[in-house]
C-alpha cells in the first residue's frame, strides 16, 4: 500500500509548502512505523511470522532450533508442539499427522494386541520428521512401543521407471530420494 503522510493532511493545507516539507521529511519514520506494526501483526501468526517472531514462538514453547533449520522447518517445530495435545484419539492422531506431512504424506499401524504403534513418514514429508517423531513422544502413551520411521521407495515407487532410468541412480538415491518422473 502507498501511504504518503500528505495524503493525510485537510486538502486545504497541502499545497501549503511548510507542510509539504514536514510530510516529505517525516515519510520515512511513517514508513518505518508502519512496517513495525504490519510486521507485529504478522509475528502473532506462525505461517507469516518472520525470524524474530519465530524466535520469540520457540522460546514460548521452549523449542531449541538446530543451526541448519530454515524458517520454514522451525515454523513446522512450532506448529507440531502447539498441536500436541493429550488426551487423544487414533482419529485425532491421524488428523495431527495429516496436518503436520499433508494427507498422503505418513501411514500409521496399530498393532493393539502388542501394544505397538508404527509410524512411517513419507520421504516427501522427510524435513519434518524430527518435528513428528518428537511430537510423537510427548503425545503417544506410555504403554505403547513406538516405532517413528521414514517410508523409504518401495517396488511399486520405483515399477514405473525403466531400467535404464534406475541405472541412472544409486541405490541410496532410489531408496531415499524422493523421485520424479524424468
Amino acid at each position: 500500500m502507498d501511504r504518503r503522510i500528505i495524503d493525510y493532511i485537510p486538502p486545504i493545507l497541502q499545497g501549503v509548502r511548510e507542510f509539504q516539507v514536514i510530510a516529505k521529511t517525516e515519510q520515512a519514520d511513517f514508513e518505518s512505523a508502519w512496517e513495525a506494526a504490519n510486521n507485529l501483526l504478522d509475528n502473532n501468526f506462525i505461517a507469516t511470522a518472520d525470524t524474530l517472531g519465530v524466535s520469540r514462538w520457540e522460546s514460548i514453547l521452549g523449542i531449541a532450533p538446530r543451526g541448519t533449520d530454515t524458517l520454514d522447518e522451525r515454523k513446522f517445530a512450532i506448529l507440531a508442539a502447539i498441536e500436541a495435545q493429550a488426551p487423544y484419539t487414533m482419529r485425532q492422531l491421524e488428523f495431527q499427522l495429516a496436518f503436520l506431512c499433508g494427507p498422503d504424506g505418513y501411514i500409521v499401524m496399530l498393532d493393539h494386541n502388542n501394544y505397538f504403534l508404527k509410524v512411517l513418514v513419507e520421504l516427501t514429508a522427510r524435513r519434518n520428521f524430527d518435528a513428528v517423531k518428537e511430537l510423537l513422544e510427548n503425545i503417544v502413551p506410555a504403554n505403547l512401543i513406538l516405532h517413528v520411521g521414514l517410508r523409504y521407495n518401495q517396488h511399486r515407487t520405483l515399477s514405473r521407471f525403466t531400467h535404464a532410468q534406475m541405472a541412472a541412480r544409486t541405490h541410496g538415491q532410489l531408496r531415499n530420494e524422493v523421485l520424479s518422473d524424468g
